[in-house]
């Protein structure tokens, strides 16, 4: 399901910031102002959409991983419950700084939780004091707390979603650095100078965000079905390949048959003439 105009209309995806605070860069996307407020040509924003949803559909289909980045509060819960929904890794918490640049440090980090859990079953807490418990099970719920999300996260992202731009400013200058692309929500007061899908719109609003998050979302969704589908064909074709094909004793007869035969085999009938001619 794609978004349109009416859509992001009733969402308040069109109310920029006040003019005093705009950013020059988004010009192009500013339809008009009103009481001293830019508003958001939404038309360009129709657009935008469609394109960031088929790059992002093209990434999903492909088996590459998208990270999404929300920590500001009117975003939290709605990226974290439609991340969780596909599957896909979120930072709705905290932006650890390196979390891309320095990605080794931070799977160790991962691994520390799984390390505490494995603490936890095999009774190495058991020969601890209550005081380090304590301070282990701690460790572990703030881990949990920021990095539990990207747990499955094996490898760098192949793409950014970011809904503010401007507050996320670390996690783009980090992709940015590594030539990861970004999606952004980009409202009237940030740069869309390097965002290479610039998404012009609300992003102080949930209803904003809601819209414009499960949008693309959904077009992830078309692309993740569309793999699976394409790898079913793909293995059913193999099973049938392999049913049609010769078992390997069929094929070493048949290998047999058709290879030329000895050249002493082929000798013995001239020299049992010769004989005869001779006698």
């Amino acid at each position: 399901m794609r978004t349109n105009f009416d859509q992001l209309l009733d969402a308040g995806c069109h109310f920029g910031h006040l003019k005093r605070k705009w950013n020059p860069a988004m010009a192009p996307y500013i339809f008009m102002e009103r009481n001293g407020i830019h508003i958001i040509d939404l038309n360009k924003t129709v657009v935008k959409i469609d394109e960031a949803a088929e790059a992002l559909k093209a990434i999903a289909k492909s088996g590459r991983r998208i990270l999404f980045v929300a920590t500001k509060k009117q975003g939290q819960e709605v990226v974290a419950s439609h991340a969780k929904e596909i599957g896909l890794p979120n930072i709705t918490e905290r932006w650890a700084g390196g979390m891309l640049t320095n990605f080794p440090t931070i799977r160790k980090a991962v691994k520390k939780m799984s390390t505490i859990d494995k603490m936890a079953t095999d009774g190495t807490f058991d020969n601890m004091s209550k005081r380090e418990r304590l301070q282990i099970t701690r460790q572990r719920e703030k881990l949990e707390k920021n990095l539990g999300s990207i747990a499955d996260l094996t490898r760098l992202p192949s793409a950014l979603f970011v809904v503010d731009v401007m507050k996320e400013h670390i996690a783009v200058a980090e992709a940015q650095r590594l030539g990861i692309p970004v999606f952004g929500i980009v409202d009237t007061n940030s740069d869309p100078t390097h965002i290479d899908f610039v998404l012009p719109a609300n992003d102080d609003a949930t209803k904003s965000i809601e819209v414009i998050v499960n949008a693309v979302c959904e077009a992830i969704k078309e692309g993740l079905e569309e793999r699976k589908v394409e790898r079913a064909d793909e293995e059913a074709a193999q099973a049938q390949a392999d049913e049609e094909a010769p078992a390997p004793r069929e094929r070493r007869q048949r290998i047999r048959k058709s290879a030329p035969k000895d050249k002493s085999e082929e000798a013995a009938p001239a020299e049992e003439k010769t004989e005869a001619e001779a006698e």
